[in-house]
């Protein structure tokens, strides 16, 4: 295990530009914008990203001993999965299931695998598997796609030591936690390392944080009036004006300007997110849903 994330598999093989990633999702189905006019067009990523997120968060209800951050490792096994195999040839349900099977045993949290399945079964009526066995090699085919390298490392742990520095209220580190828990419906843990994720979370907490605050634990995407177009282009035109907003805010600009942070990333990043909260408007969980079930449909 590579202990410093510079050293990892996942910044040597697993971070992309975004140029990179839409080839290689072009790759796996070029046709995408050709979509016959007699049947609706699957869902864009960004939809199923949200999906894959709102339904493990879901399942991991039901277990109390999954912890988050299996759940975010999960869903990047999952990224990194489907850009090298297209979502339209797989199980999705199965997927989910195995990829969070096995995120459990990394994170040293694991589950019986029949535990597992019979969670999954009750969760996913569309599951569709009985035998463990299945799942078994769905998770030997994950671990071979993934060429077995499978540490990763997450933001948590930087917005744990940057909540200190920056002097973050409880609101505000639910808040910044909460961001960080909605990013992996993005491509951020495939373009940008931890701690460019951490600061964005916590630059939006602090700079797009309503004024009245938000009760801690609230997801972050319920804040979408303080995640608005107005508030988020105010935040990214520049820095300048934001010191004379408060002493935290001054805080954080002043650390920004001396650190060595790529600030062009944290600006993209923002704008990552503030991108997804306004897609997550438009979010239809039955659209997805439908077009999960018409896929295995046409693969039997």
């Amino acid at each position: 295990m590579a202990a410093n994330y510079w050293d990892s598999t996942q910044a040597k093989y697993f971070t992309y530009t975004k140029s990179e990633l839409a080839s290689l999702r072009l790759a796996l189905h070029p046709n995408t914008n050709n979509n016959n006019a007699t049947n609706p067009p699957f869902p864009e990523t960004r939809h199923l990203a949200i999906y894959t997120l709102t339904n493990l968060t879901k399942f991991a209800r039901r277990q109390t001993n999954i912890r988050q951050q299996a759940l975010a490792t999960a869903q990047i096994y999952l990224k990194r999965f489907h850009l090298s195999v297209d979502v339209r040839k797989t199980n999705p349900y199965l997927l989910m299931a195995t990829a969070l099977y096995l995120a459990c045993k990394m994170e040293e949290t694991p589950l019986h695998i029949r535990l597992m399945l019979s969670e999954a079964s009750r969760h996913w009526t569309e599951l569709g598997v009985s035998e463990t066995s299945r799942l078994g090699e769905c998770e030997f085919a994950l671990i071979s796609t993934l060429r077995s390298r499978l540490i990763l490392h997450h933001p948590y742990r930087a917005l744990g030591e940057l909540q200190g520095v920056f002097g973050l209220g409880v609101e505000e580190q639910a808040l910044a936690h909460s961001i960080i828990n909605d990013s992996y419906a993005t491509d951020l843990a495939l373009l940008y390392p931890p701690h460019i994720i951490a600061i964005t979370a916590i630059f939006l907490a602090v700079v797009l944080r309503p004024a009245g605050g938000l009760p801690a634990g609230l997801a972050a995407h319920a804040a979408s009036p303080a995640v608005g177009s107005s508030a988020a282009q105010s935040a990214l035109a520049g820095f300048g004006g934001l010191k004379q907003s408060g002493p935290k805010l001054a805080k954080l600009v002043d650390w920004l300007a001396e650190s060595k942070v790529d600030m062009k990333a944290i600006v993209d990043a923002t704008q990552e997110m503030v991108s997804l909260y306004e897609c997550w408007e438009g979010y239809n969980e039955k659209v997805v849903k439908d077009a999960y079930a018409k896929m295995l449909k046409d693969m039997k």
